[in-house]
């Protein structure tokens, strides 16, 4: 039997999620990938269709001992292109090292579908994480700074007897 308890912090996520997307949306599921992924995505080397496969395939990463293993198929069917396609990109995605493709022979006859690694990708991406973080920072102490310029200085004052 599993533990399916959420958590408060989890809980409250999935209620504003659910505020913007619907509540039958997020019942069916959902998929969390970091933004900055998204946002540097020309300066990762990834197009439109790159980001796709990655998309479907972090659809199926629930664990991060578990990698995703779709197929193909599966996989090109989803994003209407040809199987082809997703297995060049998947091959000049690995090139450039930001995805790990695993083989899973089970016979000289036949085989499982591949195991996808993104490690690469999360290499690839972590300057892009710290640097932003850092500028939050920055601007989160800036505006400290100048919030505390602007508060007055109160001085207790005691009455003379």
């Amino acid at each position: 039997m599993t533990n399916t308890a959420i958590k408060p912090a989890e809980a409250e996520a999935l209620r504003k999620n659910e505020a913007k997307w619907t509540k039958p949306l997020m019942a069916a599921g959902w998929n969390a990938i970091p933004s900055i992924i998204i946002e540097k995505q020309e300066a990762l080397g990834l197009d439109a269709i790159d980001m796709n496969i990655i998309l479907h395939l972090s659809n199926y990463w629930w664990h991060a001992d578990n990698l995703p293993c779709p197929s193909v198929a599966t996989i090109a069917k989803a994003i209407g292109i040809k199987r082809r396609t997703v297995q060049k990109r998947v091959a000049s995605l690995q090139a450039i090292g930001l995805l790990t493709r695993t083989e899973r022979r089970k016979t000289r006859f036949g085989s499982d579908t591949n195991l996808y690694s993104f490690e690469g990708l999360i290499d690839a991406a972590l300057p892009y994480a710290q640097e932003k973080v850092a500028e939050r920072e920055k601007r989160d102490e800036a505006e400290k700074d100048r919030i505390a310029r602007k508060k007055p200085k109160l001085q207790l004052v005691k009455a003379s007897e």
